[in-house]
């Protein structure tokens, strides 16, 4: 699996969000702030709207997980899948090796 890069800079994603917390009180609502400001920077509402609930969450403003607790998610998830794989590699080895040592106590 290759890593993609984002197509906007942590900067951007920064001042974006730091834009819509400072000007939601000139808007009717803070989506309002949001369509606005995407707009402006080039990117749709809702991409916008999920950095936005991001920040609040990293500030302890809203509930969830925060960015760093989802990467040390992602990394204990990666880390099970890969524990898994081996262990069911070894498993496979472990039968494949005690069917041959049956199969050469019983040779004649």
């Amino acid at each position: 699996m290759t890593k993609r890069t984002p197509p906007y800079s942590p900067e951007v994603r920064a001042r974006a969000v730091r834009m819509v917390l400072d000007h939601q009180g000139e808007h009717a609502s803070q989506w309002a702030a949001i369509h606005s400001i995407a707009a402006k920077i080039g990117c749709s509402g809702e991409t916008l709207r999920n950095w936005v609930r991001q920040a609040e969450r990293d500030q302890g403003v809203r509930g969830g997980p925060t960015t760093e607790e989802r990467e040390r998610i992602k990394a204990l998830e990666r880390e099970n899948r890969e524990l898994r794989q081996a262990n069911e590699i070894l498993r496979k080895a472990s039968a494949y090796c005690a069917q041959a040592e049956l199969d050469r106590r019983f040779r004649p």
